[in-house]
């Protein structure tokens, strides 16, 4: 068995600015066994949700290699991308994006009607996630109808719908007051144990930090454990 699902080496990432170049992120370098969770911390704007993205596969590199089980993201052409983030990742943002059209369980069961799960059990899948970040009594209320961290847990449901092998989460806690920014933290962190989930987390928030099994800090594009 391969004892990292997720390995990082040498990855640089530099943006083009008219005849300016600059530097976000310099020969970064990590792994991450399965069933891990790595918190990467650091100020606002060092280039953490970039990390993310390339990881992703949302943005390329600009050097380095960034291999996700037995693939390598640089190598994967647009339709295996998007695949690969359907089936192998799961997402969490600061920022919901639930689809206000659609209730709660509607928004978590989508992403594995996709892929082609079955209604029902998507319908099922989804009602069980979403009881287990305790929302068992909102699913069918509009994201309008919930408050901010409900709709936090709406999402990290939804990351988890199709079983993915890996969690990206961009400061998940970011809009939430700290009450709610603590709840989410604790069942995100729960629920990757539970379901033996790799999971890597970037914010500035020190505290949330603290759940990480490993810990690193980003500064001026340079990664270091914490």
């Amino acid at each position: 068995m391969n004892d990292t699902l997720l390995q990082v080496e040498k990855v640089r990432k530099v943006f083009a600015t008219g005849s300016e170049t600059l530097e976000v992120l310099k020969d970064v370098t990590f792994s991450v066994p399965p069933g891990k969770v790595v918190v990467i911390t650091g100020q606002s704007g060092c280039g953490k949700s970039t990390l993310l993205h390339l990881i992703g596969g949302l943005e390329a590199v600009t050097g380095g290699m960034i291999r996700v089980g037995d693939r390598v993201v640089s190598e994967m052409g647009e339709g295996e991308l998007t695949l690969y983030r359907r089936k192998t990742l799961g997402f969490i943002f600061q920022l919901h994006l639930l689809l206000r059209e659609f209730t709660a369980l509607e928004n978590v069961a989508i992403p594995a009607l996709i892929c082609g799960m079955q209604k029902k059990e998507a319908w099922e899948r989804g009602a069980s996630l979403l009881a287990q970040v305790g929302l068992s009594g909102r699913f069918h209320h509009f994201p309008q109808e919930l408050s901010g961290g409900e709709r936090q847990r709406v999402a990290i449901a939804r990351a988890l719908i199709n079983d993915p092998l890996l969690i990206l989460a961009d400061e998940p806690t970011g809009n939430l007051d700290e009450g709610n920014a603590r709840m989410v933290q604790e069942q995100l962190f729960t629920l990757a144990k539970e379901y033996r989930k790799t999971l890597v987390l970037v914010t500035h928030d020190r505290e949330l930090a603290k759940g990480g099994d490993e810990r690193f800090i980003l500064h001026e594009g340079v990664l270091r454990p914490l």
